[in-house]
C-alpha cells in the first residue's frame, strides 16, 4: 500500500495572490509546509499539485528545493487535480494537505494517517469533522478509490474544488473516520493558516518568535509562542474562513 501526501498550491488567490512564496523566517510558505509534510510517518512519497496556469514553474522550483517533485493540474478544478497527482504517484491512500499550513505538526498528522491506516474500512478520516484544533493543523486521509470515485460522480462546485467535500456529504456511501485529538482542550479558536494579509502578519510574529527552531516547533512550542506574546492572541479572530 503506497501512501502518497499530496500538496495542493496555487498562486492566483483572491485574497493573498502568490501566498505559497511568502516568506516566513527566511523560507518560504511552501518551503515551510513541505519540510514538515516531509516528517509524516506512514507517508512514502510527498508531491506538489500546483496549477497548471503561468507561475507553475516558480513553485516547482521551490519543491524542488524542499526535494520534492510537483505534477501540474486545474487550476479550479482541485479535485481532478488531486486525482492526477494520485494517478501519476500510483497512489493507493492519499493524504490531503494545502500550502496554507505553514506550522502542520507532524505527530498530529501522523497521527492521522495512522489511525486511517489502522481502521482499514474507512474511505476517509480527518481532524477536521470536529474541530478541536488550530485551524491550518488540518489534515485529511482518503482511499485513492474514493478520491477517483469522487472526481467520476462528483457535479458541485464546492466538490471541485474542495476535493474532500463530496466524501464527507455522503458518509453512508464513504465511511468517515473523526479521529480525536487526545487532548482535554479545545484550541479551535486559533487560526494558523496563510490567507489573508492579517493571517500573513501573525504567522510572520509567530516565526520570528520560533526562530532556528521553527521547523521542529509542534503544536505545543507554537501555542507557547503565541501565549507568551499577548498581542498575538486572538489577533486575526475577525478573518472569515472561506466556506467549503
Amino acid at each position: 500500500m503506497k501512501v502518497v501526501a499530496i500538496v495542493q498550491a496555487r498562486l492566483a488567490s483572491s485574497r493573498l495572490p502568490a501566498k505559497p512564496l511568502l516568506d516566513l523566517g527566511g523560507a518560504t510558505a511552501l518551503e515551510r509546509c513541505l519540510r514538515r509534510v516531509r516528517r509524516f510517518t506512514g507517508v512514502d512519497e510527498v508531491v506538489v499539485a500546483a496549477s497548471d496556469r503561468p507561475g507553475a514553474e516558480i513553485l516547482a522550483r521551490v519543491a524542488a528545493r524542499a526535494g520534492v517533485e510537483t505534477v501540474l493540474g486545474d487550476e479550479d478544478d482541485v479535485l481532478s487535480r488531486y486525482a492526477h497527482a494520485a494517478r501519476y504517484t500510483h497512489a493507493d491512500v492519499v493524504v490531503r494537505c494545502t500550502s496554507d499550513c505553514p506550522l502542520l505538526d507532524p505527530g498530529v498528522s501522523s497521527a492521522v494517517v495512522a489511525a486511517f491506516v489502522a481502521d482499514g474500512a474507512a474511505a476517509y478520516a480527518s481532524n477536521t469533522l470536529d474541530r478541536a484544533l488550530p485551524r491550518g493543523l488540518d489534515t485529511e486521509v482518503m482511499s485513492a478509490d474514493a478520491l477517483f470515485a469522487a472526481e467520476r460522480d462528483a457535479t458541485e462546485r464546492p466538490a471541485r474544488e474542495h476535493v474532500t467535500w463530496y466524501l464527507y456529504q455522503h458518509p453512508v456511501r464513504f465511511r468517515c473516520l473523526s479521529v480525536p485529538t487526545g487532548r482535554p482542550d479545545d484550541l479551535s479558536r486559533h487560526r494558523w493558516t496563510l490567507d489573508t494579509l492579517d493571517d500573513y502578519r501573525l504567522l510572520h510574529a509567530i516565526f520570528d518568535r520560533l526562530g532556528p527552531r521553527a521547523d521542529d516547533a509542534g503544536l505545543d512550542d507554537v501555542l507557547d509562542a503565541v501565549r507568551r506574546a499577548p498581542a498575538l492572541v486572538g489577533y486575526n479572530d475577525d478573518v472569515a474562513q472561506k466556506p467549503s
